[in-house]
């Protein structure tokens, strides 16, 4: 049974002069940036100094990132079922608390991995692998899976027609912020040190979980409302489109659930692994530190760009256009990472990333309840989001080893391109569930 949707709230949607979902938009998307000391792009400026200060090497850092992000997998679809269940809210809550208590315990993690060597009288590089693997683990499942998730989710529950125009609003604000935060978290590592700089983001995510309880809603049905702020009388006057509202073991039948999936896990894998080793793939190159966060600049405006044009279109067009837009940007970006060496392998990885980056802010939110409807879309997402998970879990050791025993970063484009192949191949025959 759905928790009391007011319940600990001062706040009724249905008093709201406003629509609520307009609300709904605002502290979701800020729920998705919330997430970023969980996601790729929060950690990978950690890298270097974490792994120095705890003595482990980039192999045995980015296999502890591998392992702790692959066990967040095995719970993450779990969580999608108890965001069915217990809505947006209180799921959104738990995983921001929980994630700010990881990072306080991340930022004394060199103060832990000493005292267990002191009380068990053994120096071992196992002691803080086994323990960042650990907090790895916390930080992904509640950062990366979970909160991202619910607040998404969120806000597709909120709007129907109008779902792509509100997730082009929403998009623009996520690709900012993420596009902005290695050099933000940059800064504050350099003028606070990687543990003050941990115990900062935590108090930021202590002060949100408040705002969560505050203004996340699960449904507008809940409150008497109805998707898009129309009203009961006009949605009754109207032709209403049957929508099927398929469960996860029925989605799981369909071709679209594995092939959009597979695609978006690709993306994962892409950028986790380039974005996790940003400094290093461009310094194998001669370029500098500053040179490769700054990259994520022009990555973000194309994003952008594509993004809403894209979100926009989506309540018009075929989504299937955009399964292969994003194929296209794989394939650029593979063959930007091989020919890094030349300049215009660094543009065409720029306009690869951006161009799927773009893409998949559409898919992976409005695709899924455009496809699937909303009543499981926790369930299904929630199994989504495992892939995309795995996929992000195995790139940074994929790459380090590519790097390491290979004596090049260009290895990962050959294995990028065969996957891509196949999913080109596979998605020809991919039609939307509804029809």
């Amino acid at each position: 049974m759905m928790p009391n949707p007011n319940k600990f709230s001062f706040i009724n949607p249905k008093k709201s002069p406003v629509f609520y979902g307009y609300i709904v938009l605002v502290i979701g998307s800020v729920g998705i940036l919330a997430s970023i000391p969980g996601q790729t792009v929060g950690v990978s400026v950690f890298t270097d100094p974490v792994k120095d200060a705890l003595g482990l090497t980039r192999n045995q850092f980015s296999n502890a990132y591998m392992i702790g992000t692959l066990l967040s997998a095995f719970f993450v679809a779990r969580a999608g079922v108890l965001f069915d269940r217990f809505g947006a809210r209180y799921v959104a809550f738990f995983a921001a608390f929980f994630l700010g208590i990881s990072l306080l315990l991340f930022s004394i993690a060199l103060k832990i991995s000493q005292g267990i060597k002191l009380f068990l009288g053994f120096e071992s590089w196992i002691i803080p692998f086994v323990l960042i693997t650990l907090l790895f683990f916390a930080i992904r499942f509640f950062g990366q899976g979970v909160l991202t998730m619910s607040s998404r989710n969120m806000i597709m529950m909120w709007f129907d027609k109008n779902r792509g125009k509100v997730n082009a609003i929403s998009s623009i604000t996520v690709s900012l912020g993420f596009s902005s935060a290695p050099i933000f978290i940059n800064q504050l590592v350099d003028n606070n040190g990687w543990e003050l700089s941990w115990q900062i983001l935590a108090l930021c995510l202590f002060i949100f979980s408040f705002f969560i309880i505050q203004l996340y809603r699960n449904t507008p049905e809940n409150f008497g409302l109805t998707p898009d702020g129309n009203s009961k009388k006009k949605v009754q006057t109207k032709t209403i489109k049957v929508e099927k509202n398929f469960t996860l073991k029925e989605a799981k039948k369909t071709r679209a659930f594995w092939m959009i999936g597979l695609t978006l896990a690709f993306n994962s894998f892409f950028i986790t692994g380039f974005t996790f080793h940003v400094v290093s793939i461009f310094g194998s190159q001669d370029y500098t530190k500053s040179q490769a966060i700054t990259v994520f600049l022009p990555i973000s405006i194309i994003a952008i760009i594509v993004s809403t044009l894209c979100n926009v279109l989506s309540d018009y067009i075929h989504h299937k256009i955009y399964l292969y837009c994003m194929l296209l940007g794989g394939f650029l970006a593979s063959f930007g990472l091989l020919f890094l060496a030349n300049t215009f392998g660094v543009y065409l990885l720029i306009f690869g990333l951006g161009l799927c980056g773009g893409l998949f802010a559409v898919v992976n939110a409005v695709t899924w309840p455009r496809y699937f409807g909303r009543n499981y879309l926790g369930s299904i997402t929630g199994k989504v989001m495992s892939f995309l998970v795995i996929a992000s879990a195995i790139a940074p050791s994929l790459f380090s080893y590519s790097f390491t025993q290979l004596g090049s970063y260009s290895f990962i484009g050959y294995l990028t391109i065969g996957f891509l192949v196949f999913l080109t191949i596979g998605a020809y025959k991919v039609r939307n569930p509804q029809h």
